[in-house]
């Protein structure tokens, strides 16, 4: 159960296409004293541009129709239900309790999202949904918010396997364990005051769009609520591309200084989030690759590089302060994705993510998931020559 993907539901869900509407009503509605509204043209091109953008999704509108409701416990063993939100915008996710793929990323959106209301942000509630077979207990849905710092920011529901299974089907949630691996529909919906879905959305896997995500499912609860608030800040919703390894960036260190990558001489580079520790032994993991940056000193392996995928972190300092825990230091630099750029354009699809690139900029291996020191110096050399 280490390594996890998702995929999208076997249904295809159509593209939404009432994301001009949605923000016509937002800009519309702007409170005296605040900016004035932006030009139809402008909310015109956002809509055209999310509909054009290969990782983001602006939505599938579900009409209203009442949502499912149903009794489960939250991460502190409380008995809870869906009704019991009524009067409140509801953004509820079906979230893998150990995952290390894509259900960070909602994650992350869903919180953003209500950060971007502001004050109005009081009426939206966020509730997931575990969705894995293999990790149903309070202590597994309490374990995955705790390190992605959610404990009181939602409630993450879970029950007996045949409770949890009835919702997913309730929900058309596609569930199942294939090879040790959680496969299950990334699905986050939005639910009006009355308890009725509005929309569906289903999160990609590209860190880089996180932020723009938050922003479309603001401005959907934004649609919801009294007066149509507008969104703290607004960005493009245009595709935003990766950064790979062709290019050079100079990352943020982790406690000072930058870190380099790009072309110029082979790298081995590992991606990874301090909540990895929740599913492996970060600690132990970190502190061996100490061996391989030894072993690279001497010039005949690509030197080491690790990258802290901090657009999922659950607070900026979330990688030093994890870091100076250590108790020893490690003998290679760890830089910060702030923007999820470079994890898209190194093609990170979990974490952790292990790839070996070229001089030239070219990846030659990637693996996901840990391995020992030997078989990354075997895979660093063998990747090297050719």
């Amino acid at each position: 159960m280490r390594n996890r993907r998702t995929s999208k539901s076997p249904r295809r869900l159509a593209s939404g296409t009432l994301l001009a509407a949605g923000l016509l009503g937002l800009a519309a509605c702007a409170a005296p004293g605040t900016s004035p509204p932006a030009q139809s043209s402008d909310l015109g091109n956002q809509a055209q541009a999310a509909d054009a953008n290969p990782d983001l999704d602006p939505g599938s509108s579900l009409g209203g129709r009442l949502a499912p409701d149903f009794r489960l416990v939250n991460q502190f063993g409380q008995p809870m239900s869906l009704s019991q939100f009524r009067g409140k915008i509801v953004i509820l996710a079906f979230v893998d309790s150990q995952c290390t793929t894509v259900c960070p990323l909602t994650t992350v959106s869903m919180l953003e999202a209500r950060q971007l209301l502001g004050a109005e942000g009081s009426h939206v509630q966020l509730v997931g949904i575990d969705a894995n077979p293999a990790a149903e207990s309070v202590g597994d849905v309490l374990a995955y918010s705790r390190v992605h710092g959610m404990v009181n920011q939602w409630d993450f529901l879970t029950g007996s396997d045949s409770q949890l299974r009835a919702v997913w089907k309730a929900y058309d949630i596609y569930v199942q364990i294939a090879q040790g691996q959680v496969d299950h529909t990334p699905a986050l919906y939005v639910i009006s005051q009355q308890g009725r879905e509005e929309k569906v959305y289903l999160t990609s896997m590209a860190y880089a769009s996180v932020g723009q995500e938050a922003q479309v499912l603001a401005a959907e609860a934004a649609t919801l609520l009294p007066g149509h608030p507008r969104l703290a800040r607004e960005s493009s919703l245009a595709y935003i591309g990766g950064i790979g390894p062709a290019s050079r960036v100079s990352l943020p260190g982790v406690s000072s200084g930058t870190v380099s990558l790009g072309p110029g001489k082979p790298h081995v580079v590992v991606f990874f989030a301090t909540w990895v520790a929740e599913t492996s032994d970060l600690r132990g993991r970190l502190l061996a690759l100490n061996q391989y940056a030894r072993a690279a000193a001497g010039g005949k392996l690509p030197s080491l590089v690790a990258v802290d995928e901090a657009v999922t972190e659950p607070s900026p300092d979330s990688a030093a302060s994890y870091l100076g825990q250590l108790g020893e230091t490690l003998d290679y630099p760890v830089g910060l994705d702030t923007s999820g750029r470079l994890a898209d354009g190194y093609n990170v699809q979990d974490q952790p993510w292990l790839v070996v690139t070229s001089a030239s900029g070219k990846i030659l291996w990637s693996h996901d998931g840990w391995v020992s020191v030997a078989a990354l110096e075997a895979a660093a050399a063998r990747a090297s020559t050719n």
